[in-house]
């Protein structure tokens, strides 16, 4: 069993802990809860840098070693790090609860030391038919992020 974490922080209050966990080659799971979020859906993605020198921004687009484009967890077409979205409450929180075969915790696609990010709006899955749609869901800003590290 490998274990991973994410602890996000955002520029305004939203804040957060991922947990990711694989057993063997089999799929990963995703937990934790994130509080601050409008309510509502917000896109949620592993992008491809582990750098927040520059906040959010410079964690790079999202995690894609194969070149796909953009789209939902459940297509054949999407970059390994196309999470869909969350949905925040009324409170602003969130609780997630995913499994997900593309983003392995070791190996050459391993999701250790890249970023996890939440977006201020829905990403429409590569469906919306805007010009960033099969980019990055036109998802709008990252209001959080975080680097994944591995978990004792």
């Amino acid at each position: 069993m490998v274990k991973a974490v994410v602890v996000l922080g955002g520029s305004e209050d939203v804040k957060g802990t991922i947990y990711f966990s694989q057993e063997g080659d089999g799929p990963t799971t995703v937990t934790g809860s994130i509080s601050g979020l409008k309510p509502g859906l917000h896109g949620f993605h592993v992008h491809a840098l582990g750098d927040t020198t520059n906040g959010c921004m410079s964690t790079g687009p999202h995690f894609n070693p194969v070149g796909k484009e953009h789209g939902a967890p459940e297509d054949d077409n999407r970059h390994a790090g196309d999470l869909g979205n969350v949905t925040a409450g009324e409170d602003g929180t969130v609780t997630i609860s995913k499994v997900d075969n593309q983003i392995p915790l070791s190996g050459p696609n391993s999701i250790i030391g890249r970023a996890v990010v939440v977006h201020a709006d829905p990403d429409d899955l590569g469906k919306g038919g805007h010009e960033l749609s099969k980019s990055t869901g036109n998802a709008g800003g990252r209001v959080a992020c975080g680097i994944i590290g591995l978990q004792g």
